[in-house]
């Protein structure tokens, strides 16, 4: 293997797909695929901590461990390996679990290879995968915020923005948030929508990204 290349594991339980997309990468100038595996305890087991993967592409439904589990245990013991999440359903709750289970970004099963090559670059160069679901608008205001504390001052959110932000983040529905916050579904909606102006944010997804690239919520928690 030579020097500067990237390493990548793969992890999905249908082995054409899981063949197919190892040639795939391996076609890839600057990216070798080290290991296979069908499941995410597979993966676990089979991992080497003398020779970590530089990437993970993750498949989210798979046995015995799924995506989020073992997305999350890598995050928790070896938080440098990157992850792509990879789907077959462009499902908004799949995503937001999956970012917040650590995930560098996501992309579906169908998608072209020029597609999953742009992925595993941004991941690795830029930290993240941004695609349609995000607009460049938001990674232009990611990139200015650091912390909690100057999100606040720069766009002026409130205690509430913050809390609606943590509950966007679960898998509650705007119904299920509002009765958590005590509002009326369209009060909630209202915090939405000015959230989306604020932010130059279009989707659910995106205030999710913003609030995890913001330390609004903890990488680490579960649900």
């Amino acid at each position: 293997m030579s020097a500067g290349t990237i390493t990548v594991a793969l992890a999905d339980d249908h082995a054409l797909i899981r063949n197919g997309l190892a040639g795939l990468i391996n076609t890839f100038h600057g990216y070798k695929v080290i290991f296979q595996a069908g499941n995410g305890q597979e993966f676990i087991d089979n991992l080497q901590t003398a020779n970590l993967p530089d990437m993970v592409l993750m498949d989210i439904n798979m046995p015995k461990k799924d995506g989020y589990e073992t997305t999350r245990w890598l995050k928790q013991n070896h938080p440098g390996v990157k992850v792509l999440a990879l789907s077959m359903y462009d499902n908004e709750n799949a995503i937001i679990r999956m970012l917040k289970c650590g995930a560098r970004g996501y992309i579906l099963k169908d998608a072209e290879p020029a597609d999953l090559k742009r992925a595993l670059d941004d991941i690795w160069n830029k930290g993240f995968f941004y695609s349609d679901l995000v607009t460049g608008h938001l990674i232009h205001s990611m990139q200015m915020m650091d912390d909690d504390a100057e999100t606040r001052t720069t766009f002026n959110l409130s205690d509430r923005d913050i809390e609606f932000l943590r509950h966007i983040c679960s898998e509650l529905t705007y119904k299920e948030i509002a009765d958590k916050m005590f509002l009326s579904p369209r009060t909630v909606d209202g915090y939405r929508d000015a959230l989306f102006e604020k932010l130059n944010i279009k989707t659910r997804v995106g205030l999710v990204i913003y609030a995890i690239k913001n330390n609004i919520v903890n990488l680490n928690s579960k649900g």
